[in-house]
């Protein structure tokens, strides 16, 4: 399997486990705990590692999101609690679980070694959300934890190379989510109000644009020898199965 092969076969659990502590109940309750909505924590939970910036600078970033909805989330946030505070919030949480779901055995030891090879490895050139995120400390160093963490940064690599193929196809952010799986539903959950452009035409763009997210992301996976990510992909596996409670 080539470094892009085992990136594409790694890119759907990555997205799946790397944001599945946010709709923990218990991440929710630390929102609520900060004063703020369970929209405010998600938009500063993941964007508030670039710092005290503008709701311009986040919507960026983020990209994907409406640039309104961003505003609504970041902007109520800061006027309660610092971005950066709601960052570290976000982090503590995702540690939490991973340590809850994932637990301190073997397998997540050897997970949180060879996902953390893949962080170090990768490129965050034109990601400044990935490079913020790589930057901050982890506050828990068990081995549950930091794989968590590691999905998270992984999960982040993967949005941010996504956004760069998505411009470079030509599609806008808008485009490329009602492209997607989730067409105008998922337009919609991402804060995107119609009406919308029609979508016949963006599909083969948004195909050749995961494409090159496999190839930008891919640097990440060359750390790693074909052994490795095998096992890689089979402890990934396997957290997901520990994840879903299975």
């Amino acid at each position: 399997m080539t470094p892009e092969q085992l990136a594409a076969a790694c890119k759907p659990l990555v997205l799946e486990l790397g944001e599945a502590f946010a709709r923990c109940p218990s991440t929710l309750r630390r929102a609520r705990l900060l004063g703020i909505s369970g929209w405010a924590f998600y938009i500063t939970g993941r964007a508030g590692a670039l710092g005290d910036v503008r709701a311009e600078t986040v919507a960026a970033a983020l990209g994907f999101i409406a640039p309104e909805a961003v505003t609504d989330g970041w902007d109520a946030a800061a006027r309660t609690v610092p971005p950066l505070e709601v960052a570290a919030a976000n982090l503590a949480e995702c540690c939490r679980w991973g340590t809850a779901r994932l637990g301190d055995g073997a397998g997540s030891s050897r997970l949180a070694a060879l996902l953390g090879r893949a962080v170090d490895a990768a490129d965050g050139s034109g990601m400044p959300l990935f490079a913020a995120w790589r930057a901050m400390p982890v506050p828990d160093p068990s081995p549950g934890a930091r794989a968590a963490v590691g999905m998270l940064l992984l999960r982040e690599h993967f949005a941010g190379a996504y956004l760069l193929a998505v411009r470079a196809a030509g599609l806008t952010p808008l485009e490329a989510v009602l492209a997607g799986p989730e067409g105008e539903t998922g337009a919609a959950a991402c804060g995107w109000v119609p009406p919308y452009p029609p979508v016949g035409p963006l599909v083969r763009r948004r195909l050749w644009a995961e494409a090159v997210t496999d190839r930008l992301a891919s640097a990440a996976f060359r750390s790693l020898s074909a052994a490795e990510g095998a096992e890689l992909l089979s402890l990934l596996g396997a957290a997901r199965q520990r994840a879903r409670g299975g």
